[in-house]
């Protein structure tokens, strides 16, 4: 079994001891891919990190991240499951533009999901009847509308979100109103290995939105549920969604980090108003008060949202058509860089990783390309092909 190459360097790089994420994201950013970054000198390796993990990176990997490692190819090879990796262009662009995009993630079901229109729908694991039956009908009309609802799979609000989506489209299937393909799916973003499900109780949910919608998660293999995952994994229910939709919280729960990190991540959060004397509703009042919208329906979430993804294809549209590209350019549409970049927006780290340029020699080629009007530059040191 090659440990250096494909996959298999991903989950090395991911697990070797003492790389974290943003570490790996330096790495990645020198050096390329990671087969670049286990075949580097150890000399090369201590100019970019300290050399502890100089050592673990040129150290053989140990029996149990070789046995990680074969688990993890062996479930690759099974129908449906996927590893997607910061260097793969079909990376979710919303994804990729957070603050911190995981370094690879690994799902079960249909990843082009993934990259289409969603909403995030959240709330308590404790959630009332009243809650969960909110619950289910915004998804059920979000899905009805082509909207994904993205929720984390526990108990309570996010598995009736998800119940709203899947229900929406076996009775749309059933009637012959819609086709499957005009609806919006469901996508669990959970805490754990995707070999494992939790709770429990959730196993015929989790082989149901496997089926019909995507499960996804950045920890490994054999994973469990480990209280300190949960409130990390957030920011991806948050990240994969244009907003967030809280249903019933408490003050202190961890619906309100994935709201707060939604706020962070420059997307819409709203929220459903209840009762002043419900502890599950001061969750939701404390996001009104802060500025997230108040919500009584699916409407006033497609009300806010779908006038600003008809702007955003619109803006694009119109760049792309009223930029003049030289015919030299056009000509070079085969341009690494460009093949590499594809046509959503681009962090340079992630650009470099993909062409396996380092950085230097990547914004150079930048500079070139945008003075000859085949890339903008836009907000956030990012970038966008033209042509």
């Amino acid at each position: 079994m090659a440990l250096h190459d494909g996959p298999a360097a991903w989950v090395r790089l991911a697990e070797t001891p003492g790389v974290g994420r943003e570490t790996a994201r330096k790495l990645l950013a020198v050096f390329g891919l990671p087969e670049n970054i286990f075949s580097a000198s150890h000399k090369a390796l201590c100019e970019v990190v300290p050399e502890r993990i100089a050592d673990s990176l040129t150290e053989a990997p140990s029996a149990d991240l070789q046995n990680l490692i074969a688990r993890t190819l062996a479930w690759m090879a099974a129908p449906g499951n996927r590893m997607v990796t910061l260097a793969d262009a079909d990376y979710p662009p919303l994804l990729l533009n957070i603050p911190d995009p995981p370094l690879l993630f690994y799902a079960k079901g249909d990843v082009a999901l993934l990259a289409e229109q969603s909403v995030a729908i959240v709330g308590s694991r404790n959630a009332t009847a009243q809650g969960k039956q909110n619950a289910e009908r915004f998804a059920a009309s979000l899905s009805a509308s082509g909207f994904h609802t993205v929720s984390g799979m526990a108990l309570g609000i996010d598995a009736s979100a998800h119940r709203g989506s899947l229900e929406a489209l076996a009775g749309s299937r059933k009637d012959g109103s819609k086709t499957g393909s005009a609806l919006g799916s469901t996508i669990a973003v959970i805490g754990t290995g995707l070999d494992i499900v939790y709770p429990a109780r959730n196993r015929e949910l989790a082989h149901a939105i496997a089926a019909q919608g995507c499960i996804v998660s950045e920890y490994s293999l054999g994973t469990p549920a480990l209280a300190a995952n949960f409130p990390r994994r957030n920011r991806i229910i948050s990240g994969l969604a244009h907003g967030t939709l809280v249903v019933e919280a408490a003050l202190m729960s961890g619906s309100l980090i994935t709201a707060r990190t939604a706020i962070e991540q420059g997307r819409e959060v709203f929220a459903i108003p209840g009762s002043i004397h419900s502890p599950l509703s001061k969750g939701c009042h404390q996001l009104i008060r802060q500025g997230a919208k108040l919500v009584e329906s699916a409407e006033d979430i497609l009300e806010e949202l779908t006038p600003f993804l008809a702007r955003q294809a619109a803006s694009s549209a119109g760049s792309a058509a009223s930029t003049a590209v030289p015919a030299a350019s056009l000509a070079e549409s085969d341009h690494p860089i460009l093949s590499a970049m594809g046509h959503d927006p681009i962090d340079a780290g992630t650009l470099s990783e993909r062409s396996g340029l380092d950085v230097a020699a990547l914004q150079a080629q930048l500079l070139d390309l945008e003075l000859e009007g085949v890339v903008e530059v836009l907000p956030g040191n990012t970038f966008r092909r033209l042509a």
